[in-house]
């Protein structure tokens, strides 16, 4: 794979009829789809539609093998040995919300409390506050320093011993922020904490090695590493997924059903209630198969890479400040322009056909830290190149141009 033609993998930037091609950095909110995906997708419904694990005949059982195949792909892909510990979801925003569902009614009391940090994406902050006020439990929060990153010896020292759930991200959205998960989930198992990671900026950007990371659980989304919407997976330890019941019930999360009680399925079935996402599943799959071979190392010297030259580029920009750290991060980059709104900023780049994010990035209480009213994100991947970034400056210093020439 040449990376400077890896675009031509991707139809909707291959097939862009406007005279420039379409620079797509708006990658952390989601990513553009592969033909190998969408074909995916598109064959499962053409040739193999049937329901997954019950059906007895050749077509289902076809199904089910496509499924199973992706779970197991998922697992290898985070690096866990055992598929049983992948429960397939919508996303990051529906394991979080599960999760805290089912931690709330089988681990949580009044007087506990619920740590999570300042960066959190509003998916890892909304539910705990669901959760909060219905059962009596506190939120507390680890502060962020300098250019986005804990101090991991205040958390130590702070650490409350009411402390059951401690739950906060891999990357940042909104500052590209890589933390050291590692060392927080080894703070929060010498703490008796279960531990929760959110790892939809981290997967699609380097390899993950779940068992390494020492995680209670793990989430990631497939619209954001190449895969279909509305398909995510949330890794959870046998122990844990074997000791927790089910927030849902209905078909194929049970063995058996009398009027008045049931038996559970096996895990992970028992958290797959209904009828699954098999085409989003199987095209999450497809998304694995298209980033191993590229290898997640390739991703992430692509990705680096990018970043760098683009943080190069935009200190050149006069009245540009960039938020976050200028190394060990992803390729999320958010600025401000003084004197310049961020949603003016992402519309005339729209007119030069760049397609940026700009706004509070799901993440507010980042904002306010910043004492920004919102900021203007870049956000690279592997069908971008160095082209791209250039098209990208040279946009900003129109735009500067622009607003001095009015001002």
């Amino acid at each position: 794979m040449n990376p400077a033609e890896l675009y031509l993998d991707f139809p909707l930037l291959r097939d862009n009829d406007d005279e420039e091609r379409l620079i797509f950095l708006d990658n952390a909110a989601t990513t553009q789809k592969p033909d190998t995906v969408i074909n995916a997708v598109s064959a499962y419904y053409r040739e193999s539609n049937a329901n997954v694990h019950r059906s007895p005949y050749r077509l289902g059982e076809k199904s089910t093998d496509l499924y199973e195949s992706a779970r197991s792909k998922t697992a290898r892909f985070i690096k866990t040995a055992d598929d049983k510990e992948i429960v397939f979801t919508r996303g990051v925003t529906e394991s979080i919300n599960l999760l805290a569902t089912i931690l709330s009614d089988q681990l949580l009391k009044p007087g506990d409390v619920i740590l999570l940090t300042e960066a959190e994406h509003h998916s890892n902050i909304v539910p705990w506050q669901i959760i909060a006020k219905r059962c009596g439990v506190k939120l507390e929060f680890v502060k962020l320093h300098g250019d986005g990153r804990f101090d991991l010896s205040e958390i130590e020292s702070n650490w409350n011993p009411k402390t059951k759930v401690f739950s906060f991200q891999h990357a940042s959205n909104v500052l590209g922020t890589i933390h050291p998960v590692n060392e927080l989930c080894e703070i929060a198992r010498c703490k008796g904490a279960v531990s929760i990671v959110d790892g939809a900026q981290s997967v699609p950007h380097f390899g993950i090695d779940v068992s390494d990371m020492g995680c209670d659980f793990y989430t990631f989304s497939g619209h954001k590493m190449v895969g279909p919407t509305g398909i995510g997976a949330l890794y959870g330890r046998r122990e844990l997924l074997e000791r927790f019941d089910p927030a849902f019930g209905g078909g194929e999360m049970i063995k058996r059903v009398s009027l008045f009680e049931s038996e559970y399925n096996d895990v992970p079935h028992k958290f797959e209630a209904g009828t699954p996402n098999i085409a989003g599943a199987i095209g999450l799959g497809a998304a694995i198969d298209y980033l191993e071979k590229l290898t997640m190392k390739k991703v992430e010297s692509m990705v680096n890479s990018l970043a760098a030259y683009a943080l190069e580029r935009l200190s050149t920009i006069e009245g540009l400040a960039v938020h976050g750290p200028q190394t060990d991060r992803t390729g999320a980059i958010s600025f401000w322009m003084d004197g310049i709104h961020p949603h003016d900023i992402a519309s005339l780049l729209d007119g030069d056909n760049i397609a940026v994010r700009a706004g509070r990035h799901c993440a507010e209480p980042i904002m306010n830290w910043l004492k920004r009213p919102a900021t203007t994100r870049a956000s690279f991947y592997i069908y971008n190149i160095r082209e791209d970034v250039d098209r990208f400056i040279d946009s900003l210093n129109r735009i500067r141009g622009l607003f001095k020439n009015v001002s």
